[in-house]
């Protein structure tokens, strides 16, 4: 396997500030690189399953860093460092570093348990619902020219021709369909007008939306296809992992003095 250079430079990155010990993996015009910083970096490498740990990898890693030493000594000679833009960049990284740890550690005191992630597919299941409708509707402006359609409807007329007449012109020229979906997909509004109707059969009053009003028509239903809990279970995990974390810091938003 082909370590990635810029894989590299990302772990070069996380482990920046590494503490230095006497011993050095080189010396680069005075200046030591200690053998601590290979060791992070390869240990970072191996855990991301990028290569397994070997003396290549450790010549590669000693070359990125010696290299990288001398271009931070010249940038520190023509006084970049010094740069007010670069200085922010500098700050912005190390606010960003720490509060990466910050949240590192509320996520390991506060994990997520099995209960949690098991309520929360519970609840996406009886949300989404277990079927599935495919779906044509028909937009227009007014209530009136609804109630035309679907007087021309029960005369006999075909829901495809005129679903052409419709506003909604991703949908018109293919009959309004609105493929297959769950009724949680829709707005409750438009959802709720069809998931009573069987297979065939078209609303019997216009359904109004703030896009305007919607005669629907529901042409074959469906068992849906869920995903299983562990199939989602990342998904879910990471979600409610990101919700707790936005509640730390709505807490400390409420303890700060902020003016």
């Amino acid at each position: 396997m082909t370590f990635k250079p810029a894989s590299l430079l990302l772990a070069l990155i996380a482990v920046a500030s590494a503490p230095a010990f006497a011993q050095n993996v080189a010396v680069v015009n005075g200046k030591g690189i200690p053998t601590s910083r290979v060791d992070a970096i390869v240990k970072q490498v191996v855990a991301q399953g990028q290569q397994a740990d070997s003396p290549q990898l450790r010549d590669m890693i000693k070359k990125e860093l010696i290299g990288r030493e001398v271009m931070m000594q010249e940038a520190t000679k023509q006084k970049f460092d010094q740069n007010a833009d670069v200085k922010q960049a500098i700050e912005n990284a190390r606010q960003a570093i720490i509060v990466q740890a910050l949240v590192a550690d509320y996520a390991k005191k506060h994990p997520v348990s099995d209960a949690d992630i098991k309520a929360e597919y519970d609840r996406f299941v009886a949300q989404t619902g277990d079927k599935e409708y495919h779906v044509r509707h028909i937009l227009v402006e007014t209530e009136a020219a609804a109630n035309d359609i679907i007087a021309k409807l029960k005369g006999g007329a075909k829901f495809e021709e005129l679903a052409k007449q419709s506003k909604d012109t991703g949908s018109a020229n293919n009959g309004g369909d609105l493929d297959w979906a769950t009724p949680s997909s829709f707005p409750k509004i438009f959802s709720d007008a069809f998931v009573n109707l069987k297979a065939g059969q078209v609303t019997e009053k216009a359904v109004q939306t703030p896009n305007g009003f919607h005669v629907i028509k529901v042409d074959e239903i469906r068992q849906a296809k869920l995903p299983t809990m562990d199939e989602v279970k990342p998904q879910i995990q990471e979600a409610l992992m990101q919700r707790k974390l936005a509640g730390y810091q709505e807490e400390l938003l409420k303890k700060a003095k902020i003016q």
